[in-house]
C-alpha cells in the first residue's frame, strides 16, 4: 500500500522555486503582524501535539450518532486544553476572549464544525451585549468557563430572518413576577440552533413581549432548559436534534417547545430594554440594539467565510500544480492543470477574492469597535451605518465563499468530489452561513433601506457617514455619466457612480409607484429587484475600497516585491469585479465596447502575472496540513498517496469480503431470492 513521505513533489518544488516575494512577509501581513504571526503557529503546534485532538477515523466515516460523540469528546477537550494555555499565557476573561475564539472551538480542524462553536460566539456575546451588570455577574463567568453550556436561540420552524414575525410569546405575569415562555403552535418551535439538540443547558431565547396586554416586540431572556447535573429537559420543555444536513454535522442543531414555562422577571436581559416590577415596559434607545449580538455574529461570519475560501483556493492551486491534464503543444507532455489559462481563470480571482474579503472583515471589524466605544457613551448615529454594512457584507461573503469553494472543487475533477478532500465541509459550513443570521436577500433589502434613507437624507444636504458620504456628490449635482478608465481607483468610483443611479432611478420607482396609488410598502416591494441590485454592487464597492485602502497602506512599508504582488493581487479582484458589471459600466458610465475589450485584457495579464506565485501565495496564507484537512491539499503534494492511504482507513476496507455477499449477493447470484 502506498504511503505519504516527507518528500516533497517536485512540481511543488519547481513552483515554489519561482516566487518572486518573501513569504514569510507575505504571512506577517496577513495575518496581522509579527507577534500575532507566532502566536498563531504557537498555538498550532501546540493543537497539533495534543493526541486528544486527533481522529483515530477520518470524521465522514463515522455515523451520524458516532459523529456527534466525537466532536463533543474533541470540543471538551479542546476547550479545557486551550483554555489552560491561554490563562498561562495572557490570562482569560470577558475581554479578551474573542481573540482566542479560534483555538477555544478548534474550529479550524473541526472540519464538520464545533457543538461548542455557538456558546462562545453568540450565547457568551449575548450575555455581554444585552446583560446589565447584574446579570453579567450571575452568567458571563460561569459561561467563560463552560460552568454553563449555551447556545442563542431565534429562529422558529415558521419564521427566521423576519424577526418581527417570532411566535414565540413571552408574558409577564404580575401575580408571581414571572414571565411564561410558550410556543403557541408548532411553527414557533425554535429550530436550528447550533448546540441546541443535545448540548446545551441554557439559552438566550428571543421571544415576544407582552405585558399590560400590549406586545412589546421582540427580547432576549435567559433561560435554563436542562439540568445541571443530570443533563434532563425541565418541565415545560421539548427538546431534541433537528437531524443529518449538508454540512455542520458536528454542530448539532436542535429544535425547543416551550408549554407554560416560567421563569424569573429578573431572567430577561436588561441592558438594553426594561421590564419594571409593575410591568412597565422601557424600550432600549434603538431598536438595534437587540439585534447587537447578530451584528456582532455577521462580523465574524465574513471573517470566517474569508478564510473558508482561502482554504479552497489553497486546496485547488496546489492540486492544479501537481495534476497534469491534456497537452497544449502536441509535441510536449502534459501540462500542469494550472496552465491552462481556463483553470487559471477559475482559481485565482478566487485566491484574490479571499485576501480582498479579509480585508473588508478587518475594515467591518473596525468599524465593530468604534461603533461599540460610542455606545458605552450613548451614542447610536453609526449604529445604522453599522448594521447596513454588516448586512450586505454578509450577504456578498458568503454567497461569494459558497460559490467559490464550489468552483474551486469543480476544479478539481472527480477527485474534488471525495469528502477527503474536505471541500464537502467547506462548502457546507459556506453555504449554510448563506441562510444563518440573515438571509442574503433580506439583508440586502435591509441594506437598500438604509440607503433609500440616506439618499433621500442626501437630497436635503444633510451630510451622511463615511461610507456612504460618496453618495452626496450624486444626489445634489446633475445627472451625467462618469468618467470611465481602467485604473483601480477609478474603477471602484465606478461602482458608487453605479450605486448612486441605480438608487436614484430605485428611489425614483417607488416614488412613481407611490403616487399610482401603492402603499410605500408595496412599491417597495415591487422595486425589490432594483434594491437587491443597487444594495449588492454598493457592497462590492465596500469591499474594493477596502482592499485597496488596505493593500496601498501595507505597501508603504513592504518590501518592493511584496508591494508589487499586493498590487497585482489588488487589480486582479478589482477587473473581475468589473467584468461581472460590465452592463451597469455601459449604462452609467463613459465605458465603451473598446474599453471592455482592453479590460478582458487586463484581466488576462494579471491572471498570467499571478499565476508563477500562485502556490507562494496560498504557502503564505499558513494553513497547516491539519487545518487544511485535505488529501488534495497538502503542503508536500503526494495527492495521490494520500488518496489511497484515506481510502484505506474506510470502515468497508477492513475486510476482504462484506457479510452483504452471503446474505444478498450470492442467493442473487444462484437465484434463490
Amino acid at each position: 500500500m502506498p504511503s505519504t513521505t516527507s518528500v516533497v513533489n517536485k512540481d511543488l518544488l519547481d513552483e515554489r522555486s519561482k516566487c518572486t516575494f518573501d513569504r514569510e512577509e507575505f504571512s506577517v501581513w496577513w495575518v496581522g503582524g509579527k507577534d500575532r504571526l507566532d502566536e498563531k503557529r504557537n498555538r498550532e503546534h501546540f493543537c497539533m501535539n495534543q493526541p486528544e485532538f486527533g481522529d483515530k477515523i477520518p470524521l465522514h466515516y463515522l455515523s451520524h450518532k458516532e459523529l456527534y460523540e466525537e466532536t463533543i469528546r474533541k470540543a471538551t477537550t479542546i476547550f479545557a486544553k486551550s483554555k489552560e494555555m491561554v490563562q498561562k499565557k495572557h490570562g482569560y476573561n470577558a475581554g479578551n476572549f474573542v481573540k482566542f475564539l479560534d483555538v477555544l472551538t478548534g474550529d479550524g480542524f473541526m472540519h464538520q464544525a464545533n457543538p461548542l462553536a455557538v456558546h462562545f460566539s453568540m450565547f457568551v456575546p449575548g450575555i455581554m451585549g444585552h446583560g446589565n451588570a447584574e446579570q453579567q455577574e450571575r452568567w458571563l463567568d460561569r459561561a467563560l468557563n463552560c460552568k454553563i453550556l449555551g447556545t442563542y436561540v431565534q429562529t422558529e420552524l415558521g419564521h427566521g430572518t423576519f424577526l418581527r414575525g417570532l411566535e414565540t410569546t413571552a408574558t409577564f405575569d404580575e401575580e408571581t413576577d414571572e414571565i411564561v415562555i410558550n410556543s403557541p403552535r408548532l411553527s414557533a418551535y425554535k429550530w436550528w440552533p447550533g448546540g441546541l439538540g443535545l448540548t446545551a443547558n441554557h439559552c438566550i431565547v428571543m421571544a415576544q413581549l407582552y405585558s399590560k396586554g400590549r406586545c412589546h416586540g421582540v427580547n432576549p431572556f435567559m433561560v435554563q432548559i436542562r439540568d445541571e447535573e443530570t443533563h434532563m429537559p425541565l418541565a415545560g420543555i421539548e427538546i431534541g436534534e433537528i437531524g443529518n444536513k449538508l454540512g455542520y454535522n458536528g454542530v448539532n442543531n436542535g429544535f425547543l417547545g416551550f408549554k407554560n414555562f416560567r421563569i424569573p422577571r429578573s431572567n430577561m436581559l436588561m441592558k438594553n430594554a426594561k421590564l419594571l416590577r409593575d410591568g412597565t415596559y422601557q424600550k432600549p434607545i434603538s431598536s438595534v440594539l437587540n439585534y447587537g449580538t447578530m451584528v456582532f455574529t455577521r462580523v465574524l461570519i465574513v471573517l470566517d467565510t474569508s478564510q473558508m475560501l482561502a482554504r479552497a483556493a489553497t486546496i485547488a492551486v496546489r492540486y492544479s500544480c501537481v495534476r497534469r491534464q491534456s497537452v497544449i503543444d502536441p509535441n510536449k507532455p502534459e501540462v500542469q492543470v494550472i496552465d491552462h489559462q481556463t483553470q487559471q481563470g477559475k482559481l485565482l480571482p478566487q485566491l484574490a477574492k479571499a485576501i480582498a474579503l479579509k480585508l473588508s472583515a478587518d475594515n467591518l471589524w473596525k468599524m465593530y469597535e468604534a461603533t461599540q466605544v460610542d455606545l458605552e457613551t450613548g451614542n447610536t448615529d453609526r449604529l445604522p451605518e453599522l448594521h447596513a454594512v454588516s448586512c450586505c457584507l454578509k450577504a456578498v461573503s458568503t454567497g461569494d465563499a459558497a460559490a467559490g469553494v464550489e468552483v474551486c472543487r469543480l476544479a478539481c475533477g472527480g477527485h474534488g468530489y471525495l469528502s477527503s478532500t474536505n471541500f464537502l465541509n467547506l462548502y457546507g459550513s459556506a453555504t449554510a452561513a448563506v441562510t444563518y443570521e440573515g438571509e442574503n436577500t433580506v439583508l440586502y433589502l435591509q441594506t437598500a433601506r438604509y440607503l433609500v434613507k440616506v439618499w433621500n437624507q442626501a437630497l436635503k444636504g444633510q451630510q451622511l457617514m463615511p461610507t456612504v458620504r460618496y453618495l452626496e456628490q450624486y444626489a445634489t449635482k446633475p445627472v451625467k455619466r462618469f468618467a470611465w478608465s481602467d485604473s483601480t481607483p477609478v474603477i471602484i468610483e465606478a461602482f458608487q457612480a453605479v450605486t448612486a443611479n441605480r438608487l436614484r432611478l430605485a428611489n425614483e420607482h417607488i416614488q412613481q409607484r407611490v403616487k399610482a396609488g401603492r402603499t410605500p410598502q408595496e412599491a417597495t416591494n415591487e422595486t425589490g429587484l432594483e434594491l437587491v441590485r443597487l444594495a449588492e454592487i454598493h457592497c462590492r464597492g465596500f469591499i474594493l475600497q477596502s482592499a485597496y485602502a488596505a493593500i496601498e497602506q501595507a505597501c508603504q512599508t513592504a518590501s518592493q516585491p511584496l508591494g508589487e504582488v499586493l498590487r497585482e493581487i489588488c487589480r486582479l479582484v478589482v477587473y473581475d469585479e468589473a467584468l461581472r458589471i460590465t452592463g451597469d459600466l455601459l449604462m452609467f458610465t463613459t465605458m465603451s465596447d473598446p474599453d471592455l475589450v482592453e479590460l478582458q485584457r487586463k484581466y488576462e495579464v494579471s491572471l498570467g502575472a499571478i499565476r508563477p506565485n500562485a502556490v507562494s501565495i496560498v504557502d503564505a496564507f499558513d494553513y497547516p496540513d491539519f487545518i487544511l484537512g485535505s488529501t488534495l491539499g497538502a503542503y508536500d503534494g503526494n495527492v495521490y498517496e494520500r488518496l489511497f492511504e484515506d481510502a484505506m482507513k474506510s470502515p468497508l476496507n477492513q475486510e476482504p469480503v462484506n457479510r452483504t455477499f452471503e446474505l444478498y449477493l450470492k442467493p442473487l447470484m444462484r437465484g434463490k431470492l
